[in-house]
């Protein structure tokens, strides 16, 4: 397990807790009532850190490496059924932007999402998880079909924007993100959105537009990171800290301001922490909101759609 900077007294207490139980294993000293002082103090100062995280520190945590992407919650909520399509039928397929269909029980779903690499190889297929505008055209592609078969739409969101190069500018990289927002406005399936990472700039936006937007507890959602915030503003990542706290980009900020509809809460030190119980608590949400949102007729969900976009940001 890689820890943070602020989780740095967990690792030292956790590294006591294995001795503790190796001197018991190796020894006949009984060990039982030094590790379960270890344990409670563990305990307690994971509440402690866990439960006064400052806006940088979420920033940290949904950026882990340990930290599930798109394709473990869907292969998680899907198991085998998954299939994975390809291409945006124009100029290539983009790794970054991966979408397919599959089952959560009997009903089937399409499902996009931005997909970071797991080491330095994948990595770069996967172009860090930014989204050049082919990935943007093969999600609207995606979302297209599943509106002409009925089929409701989920999207992951983690990535710390669009691919900002100048290809990509070239190939239209705005245009593709407004037309992806234009068109998710009035398709008539149901769209959840989950924030499960990182969800920067349009590059999040691009597959952001849904009936319901959820956020991950330990997730951000922002115009533009901490550090580069802080380079436009100061000149320096230095005040990246600073910068997270006035962005206001937390999930808790998020709700107060009323751009997201809930936060899903995470195992205490984040989903990497415990994997098996983020994907229930996912799964669940989005079953939950998928019965209630699918009772309403395709006009009333547009309308409901279109006005929860257009009333932000009004007062």
């Amino acid at each position: 397990m890689e820890y943070l900077d602020f989780e740095l007294p967990i690792k030292e207490l956790h590294d006591q807790l294995n001795k503790c139980k190796l001197i018991g294993k190796e020894s006949n000293i009984d060990v039982a009532e030094t590790c379960n002082q270890i344990e409670k103090k563990l305990k307690n100062t994971k509440e402690e850190i866990y439960t006064n995280l400052s806006a940088w520190q979420r920033v940290q945590l949904s950026r882990h490496p340990s930290r599930p992407f798109t394709l473990d919650y869907i292969r998680a909520l899907c198991g085998d059924s998954f299939l994975e399509l390809h291409g945006d039928r124009n100029v290539l397929d983009d790794k970054a932007m991966v979408g397919g269909l599959g089952k959560i029980d009997d009903q089937s779903f399409m499902f996009i999402g931005t997909q970071k690499g797991y080491n330095t190889k994948t990595r770069q297929y996967r172009n860090f998880g930014m989204a050049n505008p082919e990935g943007y055209r093969k999600a609207l592609r995606l979302m297209k079909s599943a509106d002409k078969f009925g089929i409701p739409i989920i999207t992951f969101i983690d990535t710390p924007g669009a691919f900002p190069g100048l290809e990509a500018e070239e190939r239209g990289q705005g245009e593709a993100i407004a037309r992806n927002i234009f068109e998710m406005m009035s398709l008539n399936v149901p769209i959840i959105v989950v924030i499960i990472g990182e969800g920067a700039s349009g590059g999040a936006l691009g597959i952001g537009v849904g009936d319901k937007v959820f956020m991950l507890e330990n997730t951000w959602y922002s115009v533009i990171s901490p550090e580069s915030c802080s380079s436009i503003l100061w000149r320096s990542w230095e005040h990246k800290e600073q910068a997270a706290e006035a962005l206001k980009l937390t999930s808790k900020d998020m709700l107060k301001n009323k751009l997201i509809d809930k936060i899903i809460k995470e195992p205490l030190g984040g989903a990497h922490f415990d994997r098996e119980m983020t994907f229930k608590t996912v799964r669940k949400e989005l079953l939950t909101a998928f019965k209630k949102i699918e009772k309403d007729s395709s006009k009333e969900r547009i309308n409901k759609r279109r006005n929860k976009f257009l009333e932000m940001g009004n007062f």
